[in-house]
Order: C-alpha cells, then structure tokens, then sequence
C-alpha cells in the first residue's frame, strides 16, 4: 500500500514561494507609501515657507507705498526680485489713479511670488510657488 504522505510532497514549498511573494508585495506598497507620505510632507513645508516668503515681499512693498506713495523699486523698476530666506521672491506693483469727486485717489495692485532658490523648473517634482496679492488706497 502506498503512504498517502508522498502525494502531498513539495506543497509546502509552493505555499513558502507564495508567501514570501505576498509579504515582499506588502513591504514594497509600504516603502512606496512611506516615500510619498515623506514627499509630501517635504513640499507641505516647503511650501508653507515660500508663503511666508511672498507674504514678506507683499507686506515690503506695502511699506514701501506708505512711506513713498510711489511703488517700491530697487536698482531695477516694478518687478522688484527680492531674496527673503533662500526664496525668490518676484513682487509686481502697477498704481492706477482716478478722481473721486474733485479729489485724485491712488489704487495700488501687488502680487507677490515666491519660489525657493533652486528648485528647478515649473513642473518638476520639487517646484513649490505661493502667489499673494493684495490692493491698498492712498
């Protein structure tokens, strides 16, 4: 007679190669998970900082028109290119005057842009821009 054991060889093997592919499926799903949850936690700071660096453009420029009445300028005229804490920022002043009544009224427009320094191109994985705008009456 024969044993009935010897038809059964080799199926623990095959249940092994299945299991070890499962868990190695599992573990590359939790690198590609924890790779992107890391990714985007990094452009989530990033792009909080580039905020804060177009709303510093934003609040110079604004400065600059109650000290001057006049849209900021450095060397060059409006876009003004600052460098606030490894960002560029690119802030955009256009003034527009009209009469209210008998009396000349200023509107100034600013947008502020901020990219880090060094970020690559439009497009590209890490690329983070933040945009603020604001309008101001003198």
């Amino acid at each position: 007679m024969k044993n009935k054991a010897s038809n059964a060889q080799g199926f623990a093997a095959v249940t092994a190669i299945f299991l070890i592919v499962i868990i190695a499926a599992l573990g590359a799903f939790m690198l590609t998970v924890s790779n992107t949850q890391q990714l985007t936690s990094a452009q989530d700071i990033q792009g909080s900082r580039a905020y804060w660096a177009a709303r510093a453009g934003l609040e110079w420029g604004v400065g600059s028109v109650l000290n001057t009445s006049a849209c900021p300028t450095l060397p060059t005229p409006s876009p003004t290119e600052l460098q606030i804490v490894n960002h560029k920022v690119i802030l955009r002043c256009e003034r527009y005057t009209y009469l209210e009544a008998t009396q000349s009224v200023n509107i100034f427009e600013f947008t502020s842009v901020a990219s880090p320094i060094g970020a690559g191109a439009v497009g590209s994985l890490g690329y983070i821009e933040r945009s603020v705008s604001a309008s101001i009456e003198r």
